[in-house]
């Protein structure tokens, strides 16, 4: 074992003295290589800590929300439905949601207002996100104003700003009374936008919505989970666009490999050579030349994927954000907690490091079982 082990030492001391005296080829290889490492990192550590993200911040969100259908489109809750509910078993507490979107033709962006269940707002006051008081450039104590869809012009106060660490769901966020919420969008009393119902026991949720779909046929009720599936979908969707991309690089640089491999410079062909001149067996030449791109590969790979770590966790992800966020004006500012899957790691470095192994070994063989003679003439 040690005299295997002494071997595989003085192998690889002679491989970094050859890699050494290519060392603008080997710089160069090394830079890109690392680049398409960098990029496919970039993008899977920042898509996987959005989804953590996500779901932290909708974990407290409700179970089941009751939406009510008319020709097929969401429409308001007419009164009474809360009190049809009645009890049902498992259901902890339902409330009647008032939101909707407004669009803001100063910024020209979409916001969503919502009354605020969980804090009590004066009339005239608002908590509005991060993202909108940025664009806007407001601060607690300013006023700001929106003209309704009636034309009517509403002036309120900026009682508060949400914090960063929501705003990746809350960055177009205004938060209101019920009372300037019905005056705004012109709700009579008792209508509500659509209802919440929490469930104490998750595998009761299921039950629940059916039980809801039964007795409101034109209603949908919609799970915590579907939400959340919807949004693992879209950052996939974004992600798989990005990896796409990116893959068709990794690609190029296999055949780039392969290229370099099978047309080896002369220095490279005269020292493999040498070598099986002087004693060297194949199998020797293909652990040398093993290591060559082993420690080329993880150098690549350790280099592209500590640089993806900073840039998404240190800089935000500055060169995605714009892909991967999906907001067109109010892009959301927020610090995503350092999240690895040792999975995506492993799939990352399988697909990385083996197509460049597998494209050099290949041709290398076939010159290192070539006669001496022949690959010096060569």
């Amino acid at each position: 074992m040690n005299v295997w082990i002494e071997k595989q030492k003085y192998l690889i001391d002679f491989t970094l003295a050859s890699l050494a005296r290519r060392k603008a080829k080997n710089l160069g290889l090394l830079l890109v290589y690392a680049l398409i490492v960098f990029l496919l990192a970039s993008v899977m550590l920042f898509t996987h800590a959005l989804r953590q993200a996500a779901n932290e911040l909708l974990a407290g969100a409700p179970e089941v929300v009751l939406q009510r259908m008319v020709a097929g489109r969401h429409d308001l809750i007419p009164p009474g439905y809360l009190e049809r509910i009645g009890r049902l078993r498992g259901v902890q507490e339902k409330q009647g949601r008032l939101w909707g979107y407004y669009y803001d033709p100063v910024v020209k962006a979409n916001y969503t207002f919502m009354v605020a269940d969980d804090r009590a707002l004066a009339p005239g006051t608002l908590v509005v996100g991060a993202g909108l008081a940025r664009t806007r450039g407001v601060a607690p104590g300013n006023l700001i104003s929106f003209r309704a869809y009636s034309g009517k012009l509403f002036t309120f106060s900026i009682a508060d700003i949400l914090p960063a660490k929501s705003e990746l769901v809350s960055a177009d966020l205004v938060l209101l009374s019920e009372a300037d919420f019905r005056a705004f969008f012109d709700i009579p009393p008792g209508h509500f936008t659509d209802i919440t119902l929490r469930v104490a026991n998750p595998l009761e949720v299921r039950n629940v919505a059916g039980k809801l779909a039964q007795q409101f046929p034109d209603s949908r009720p919609i799970l915590r989970e579907e939400i959340l599936r919807t949004y693992d979908s879209i950052f996939s969707w974004r992600e798989g666009v990005v990896l796409a991309l990116a893959t068709l690089a990794l690609l190029a640089f296999a055949i780039l490999a392969w290229e370099k491999a099978s047309g080896l410079s002369a220095d490279e062909r005269r020292e493999i050579g040498i070598l099986k001149a002087i004693g060297w067996e194949t199998g020797d030449v293909l652990r040398m030349k093993f290591w060559e791109g082993a420690l080329l590969s993880l150098s690549a790979f350790l280099l592209g994927y500590l640089a993806a770590y900073v840039h998404v966790f240190h800089f935000a992800a500055s060169l995605l954000a714009p892909v991967l966020k999906g907001w067109a004006v109010l892009y959301p500012r927020f610090e995503l907690s350092p999240v690895i899957d040792g999975l995506q790691v492993t799939t990352l470095f399988f697909f990385t490091v083996f197509p460049y192994a597998a494209a050099t070994l290949v041709p290398i063989w076939r010159v290192a079982i070539t006669d001496p003679d022949a690959v010096m003439r060569g």
